[in-house]
């Protein structure tokens, strides 16, 4: 992959990169995909900045490939995230969920390379604009927070490559090598996965959320509190609870009481899988094991390799 644009930019050796979702990518999870070839990133958007810090020191540690941080824009403490993120001389952010114009400029001035997470094509122009070095571009089969818009990947994905020009990142839906080629034939430079390594050893999620995970069939996420910021979760009664106050014309204020508090920890990180918000994507209906990640990484290059060679299996 030496002519890959996101492999020459990350200064990583396959175009997959580890989405830092929120209580499942800390530093193992992070750091066994770098060591395995792709970017590993950690998840700041369920880290108080002192536990940060001590992920990046422990993934700076465990690993001597790059790796990065996906931070939240919308995160209480950004300033300081940042701060520590620029200390630490994470090499590579991966910012979602706010304007790129806002950190973009300060982040690259220090040296470190920027990504933005998009649902849509304008948002993607955007991110251009505000120069940011590649774009994420987000399909609405991802798991945790989406677009409005509701645009798939097979959509999305060739919506963006028409009118970016820096490299494009595809995610959502992408587990395996036949996803991945699929997504970088139709325009993506590499691809975003997330809920794959959810089921691994090293993700920090709870056990009982990995075999849910697992477990999981066709049908089973549903985008929930669109009236607040889309959401895909697993079905539990807590997700159909927050369905049908959604069908019963609940205000904010309404849901916003039925959420609480800590209601993701609640369930991906402390194992809570009626109560807690279970945050995976459409993809969990095609996982069936938990094996280590760099085992998946392995898996999906080598798959990957032989499907460029003979893509129809012919």
């Amino acid at each position: 992959m030496n002519n890959n644009r996101i492999t020459q930019l990350l200064g990583i050796q396959y175009p997959i990169i580890q989405a830092g979702m929120i209580w499942a990518s800390g530093w193992r999870l992070a750091s066994a995909v770098s060591n395995a070839g792709g970017l590993g990133l950690i998840g700041a958007g369920s880290m108080y900045p002192d536990v940060l810090r001590e992920h990046i020191q422990k993934c700076k540690a465990a690993t001597n490939k790059p790796f990065g941080v996906n931070v939240p824009l919308l995160y209480p403490n950004i300033e300081e995230i940042m701060a520590i993120i620029i200390e630490e001389k994470v090499p590579i952010v991966f910012t979602s969920a706010g304007n790129p114009k806002t950190w973009t400029s300060m982040l690259k001035e220090k040296g470190i390379i920027v990504v933005h997470v998009v649902s849509s094509a304008k948002f993607a122009l955007k991110c251009q604009d505000a120069g940011c070095d590649a774009v994420v571009a987000e399909g609405f089969e991802a798991g945790g927070h989406n677009g409005r818009e509701e645009t798939t990947t097979l959509c999305l994905i060739p919506s963006v490559r028409q009118v970016l020009q820096i490299p494009l990142i595809a995610a959502g839906g992408i587990y395996d090598a036949r996803t991945m080629l699929a997504a970088m034939i139709i325009g993506a430079d590499a691809v975003q996965i997330g809920s794959r390594f959810v089921a691994t050893p090293e993700a920090s999620s709870h056990q009982d959320f990995k075999t849910s995970v697992v477990n999981a069939k066709e049908g089973d996420t549903m985008l929930s509190i669109k009236t607040l910021t889309p959401v895909r979760l697993l079905a539990n009664p807590f997700a159909q609870q927050i369905q049908a106050a959604e069908r019963d014309g609940a205000s904010k204020d309404e849901l916003n009481e039925i959420l609480g508090r800590a209601r993701a920890k609640k369930g991906m990180f402390e194992g809570d899988m009626l109560e807690g918000e279970l945050e995976i994507g459409q993809v969990s209906a095609m996982i069936s094991d938990i094996k280590p990640a760099a085992q998946i990484v392995s898996e999906i290059m080598n798959d990957f390799e032989m499907l460029v060679k003979n893509p129809l299996g012919i």
